[in-house]
């Protein structure tokens, strides 16, 4: 899991019959100060209109998130069972990804009570700490966790990365793969995901490739966006020979990085022919300039355009995150 989202602490919350608010257990010792609690506590064990709910508050330069549980019955000292398992991070960690791992921990402690009276019983609730100890390590390690609790009890654990939503996809958007494509796992995705894969090839628009993979154009446009979020595609425009492509200074990266060049090369070389050398790739990177179509390129290169594809080098460029 990233620095950004990193977990500074884990504690568990509940209310005393005689001391009222406390923290029962935290890892590591002593991270939330008595004054830091003492700043927060009305919001860890709340009043009946904030349980159950997603509370986030920051203090201190910490900030904590929670989701209170109040389990109601006679046989609890004042009817009523209040607790909270809780994480703490720095003051300016974005916490979003953290919540439904909160949320989520809340629900099996809320279960696991209800069920063999993990909470209330002294011994069992001991089983806390090493629980809390795990969660902190792993979370912070892989940002997953599995935990197993007793015999029909199992804590799973992961953490989503938030990512920002991708851009509207338009009938004329090329969708073209961000990885190798023989590193993609079809069978993880739904079944109209799988009828449009073999047609994404970096050429086809969406429109096209709603006609040939016979898939209604709003479902296209649906997967594709997906695809987007995911991170597993991106758009370019459609290729023309009357489009105008520029180069930019990370074009220097195509000499300096080998991996580049491997990935460069195997790329834009046309099938069934010998590799391109990185000399002529780069001389038609360099030969790209404003006012020079793609047209202009194939009449002044035709001999590097032997073993070049050059709807695969426009597309090399026109890529939102291009390499060079």
């Amino acid at each position: 899991m990233g620095m950004t989202t990193r977990i500074e602490c884990i504690f568990f919350s509940e209310f005393h019959p005689t001391l009222g608010p406390k923290i029962t257990y935290q890892v590591p010792e002593e991270y939330i100060s008595r004054e830091l609690f003492d700043t927060v506590q009305v919001y860890i064990i709340t009043k009946p209109e904030l349980q159950n709910k997603l509370i986030t508050v920051t203090a201190m330069d910490k900030k904590l998130i929670g989701c209170p549980v109040c389990i109601e019955h006679k046989k609890y000292s004042r009817n009523a069972l209040l607790f909270n398992l809780g994480l703490v991070c720095h003051a300016q960690t974005n916490t979003c990804a953290l919540e439904p791992i909160v949320k989520k921990l809340s629900g099996y402690l809320t279960t696991l009570e209800l069920e063999s009276g993990f909470i209330s019983n002294e011994e069992s609730k001991q089983k806390l700490l090493p629980i809390m100890s795990t969660l902190l390590e792993e979370l912070n390690a892989t940002g997953a966790c599995t935990l197993p609790i007793d015999e029909s009890n199992t804590i799973h654990l992961k953490l989503i990365q938030m990512r920002k939503d991708p851009q509207i996809v338009q009938e004329y958007d090329v969708p073209v793969f961000t990885q190798c494509k023989d590193h993609f796992i079809k069978s993880q995705w739904d079944l109209t995901t799988q009828q449009i894969l073999p047609y994404i090839d970096g050429f086809r628009h969406i429109q096209k490739i709603s006609a040939e993979a016979d898939v209604e154009l709003n479902l296209v446009r649906i997967a594709v966006q997906n695809l987007l979020y995911y991170g597993v595609v991106t758009l370019v425009s459609i290729f023309q020979y009357s489009n105008v492509y520029c180069t930019t200074p990370k074009v220097q990266s195509l000499i300096d990085d080998k991996s580049i060049q491997e990935e460069c090369l195997n790329y834009v070389t046309k099938q069934g022919q010998k590799r391109a050398s990185l000399r002529d790739v780069f001389q038609l990177y360099c030969g790209l300039s404003p006012g020079t179509t793609v047209r202009d390129l194939c009449s002044r290169y035709s001999q590097q355009l032997q073993r070049v594809d050059e709807r695969s080098t426009s597309c090399t460029l026109s890529a939102p995150k291009n390499i060079l």
